[in-house]
């Protein structure tokens, strides 16, 4: 910018040092605005700006206007120039300066405000949150007591199963021995009724077991029980059972509902369904018996399958003991027979199962 034409816009021309110098031609510095050294070599002389100086001269080169921002060298009031070329007044200065604490206090005020309100949402979250943290609490007590009532319960039902069964065992234990005492007590009584005779005689058999009729203990046994035992109307047919009972050669089987075979014919001829071969009485025959390895069959009424069932059962005890199969003492042999001998008398009266 022309510094002329600035200084005929500036309105502070009258009142600068600088440019009332500039007015009259002669450039003066002011001390305040310049060092001591070039004060002293300056001072205060008139300056064509037209003349060149001589090199050989020991003054400094003339000015040179130069296109430099313009700033006052002077306490000049009036005129201030900023780096960036924007000139400032005092008044803004001071507009600012009343503005900055009214700004702060407002900014503090905000601050103050959001804090708060930050406070109470972070109350009112933790609120909350202990609210839920004091209800799960409870639904977790109220469980908790849920099931100690029940592990109260379980426990004393327990505790009553226990003494319920405790107390059946102890019933079952007295009647038990109750039993065995009465059992006891009925054995020595039968031990005090039993034939002194007919013990010595089974304890003489079991010295030396044989099948033989002629010892006296079977002797006894075949003329009271089985003797009459498989004593039938069919005399003939009776002694081949009675000697095929003895041999063990005696088979029993059951009648099938089925028609029976062609190959079956021979046990057709010795006998109906109907009649017993052994008894001769009408009745539903349901088992026929065979004889060694005879092709025969003959049909028997269920009061006859028991007769000869009780006198096979007598001779597979006795042939067990023959051969050491039974290992008691002479007691308990004799009162097992005796237990035979009287399922013998019972089926010989047409006492049986009926299932036979």
């Amino acid at each position: 910018m022309d510094p002329a034409k600035e200084y005929a816009e500036c309105p502070a021309r009258g009142k600068c040092p600088v440019f009332l110098a500039m007015s009259s031609g002669t450039v003066r510095f002011a001390p305040s605005s310049l060092g001591p050294a070039l004060e002293g070599n300056l001072g205060e002389q008139p300056w064509d700006t037209d003349s060149q100086p001589h090199p050989d001269e020991g003054h400094p080169p003339p000015l040179e206007a130069a296109p430099v921002p313009w700033k006052s060298l002077g306490p000049c009031k009036s005129h201030r120039e900023s780096p960036g070329g924007l000139a400032e007044t005092p008044g803004g200065e001071e507009a600012q300066g009343v503005e900055g604490p009214a700004a702060t206090r407002l900014d503090v005020s905000r601050l103050r405000s959001s804090s708060m309100e930050i406070r109470e949402k972070g109350s009112e979250f933790l609120r909350e949150e202990l609210h839920k943290a004091q209800k799960e609490l409870k639904l977790k007590d109220e469980e908790c007591e849920r099931l100690s009532k029940v592990r109260e319960q379980l426990e004393q039902e327990l505790e009553e199963l226990t003494a319920s069964l405790f107390e059946e065992a102890h019933k079952m234990v007295r009647e038990a021995n109750m039993k065995q005492a009465a059992s006891e007590k009925q054995l020595e009584e039968a031990r005090g009724k039993v034939d002194a005779t007919l013990f010595a005689e089974f304890q003489a058999w079991k010295e030396s077991p044989t099948l033989d009729k002629t010892c006296p203990f079977l002797e006894r046994v075949y003329r009271e029980d089985v003797g009459p035992c498989l004593d039938f109307t069919m005399q003939e047919l009776s002694t081949l059972v009675r000697a095929a009972v003895e041999d063990n050669r005696l088979t029993i089987e059951p009648v099938a509902s089925q028609t029976l075979p062609a190959v079956k014919v021979a046990a057709i001829e010795c006998g109906r369904t109907n009649t017993c071969a052994l008894s001769g009485l009408v009745c539903a025959c349901r088992h026929r018996i065979r004889l060694g390895d005879s092709e025969s069959h003959y049909y028997i009424s269920p009061s006859s399958r028991a007769r000869i069932t009780a006198v096979c059962n007598f001779f597979t005890y006795i042939r067990y003991i023959q051969q050491g199969l039974v290992r008691q003492d002479a007691e308990p042999m004799f009162w097992e027979i005796t237990r035979l001998r009287k399922e013998m008398s019972l089926a010989k009266l047409g006492f049986f199962p009926q299932e036979a």
